[in-house]
């Protein structure tokens, strides 16, 4: 799928940001335009639905302004996937690589997710695939939910970085509105 719901005509491309050589694709006109965030939410909730999900999980921050429509559809329990410091409680925490540096993703221990869920995890964007796999990790090893019960959302699909393909080699799901191939 590279187009289906003609979303690449909201979503802007920026050269050199963050940092130079970098084409940064930018969803915030994307969600700036009703008809694109509402067709780009509408796809996510069916995607949801079909996979039979019992939660959603969603990486900080862009990812939380799909995921909440989502759960608030499917009345379903909105976990967050937070920078560190973000979070109240005690928290897993895992490090990973992005496309220009690297970072940490945590979830609250406290957390209700059960070994027995299916899960969703919604982001963006798939560059390398740290963010979504990190935060797949993060559910699979320290919550025991298997791989296969694990379902990674995104906007965006950035295929020539590999990030998608190892999400899928690693062993969990993956549905992408758009692709840049």
């Amino acid at each position: 799928m590279d187009d289906k719901l003609n979303l690449k005509k909201y979503i802007r491309t920026v050269n050199d940001f963050p940092i130079p050589g970098i084409k940064f694709r930018d969803i915030t006109s994307l969600i700036e335009n009703p008809e694109g965030l509402i067709k780009s939410c509408n796809a996510f909730t069916e995607l949801t639905k079909e996979f039979g999900a019992t939660i959603i999980a969603s990486i900080e921050s862009r990812g939380f302004i799909f995921a909440g429509p989502i759960s608030k559809d499917l009345s379903l329990p909105f976990v967050l996937a937070r920078k560190p410091g973000k979070l109240p409680n005690k928290t897993y925490k895992k490090d990973f690589d992005l496309e220009y540096g690297n970072t940490s993703i945590e979830i609250q221990t406290n957390t209700n997710i059960k070994d027995t869920d299916r899960v969703v995890i919604v982001d963006d964007l798939v560059a390398t695939g740290g963010t979504a796999i990190a935060c797949a990790e993060l559910i699979h090893e320290n919550f025991n939910v298997a791989k296969e019960n694990i379902l990674i959302l995104s906007v965006i699909d950035l295929p020539e970085l590999g990030g998608s393909k190892k999400i899928i080699n690693d062993g969990y799901k993956l549905e992408v509105l758009v692709s840049y191939k």
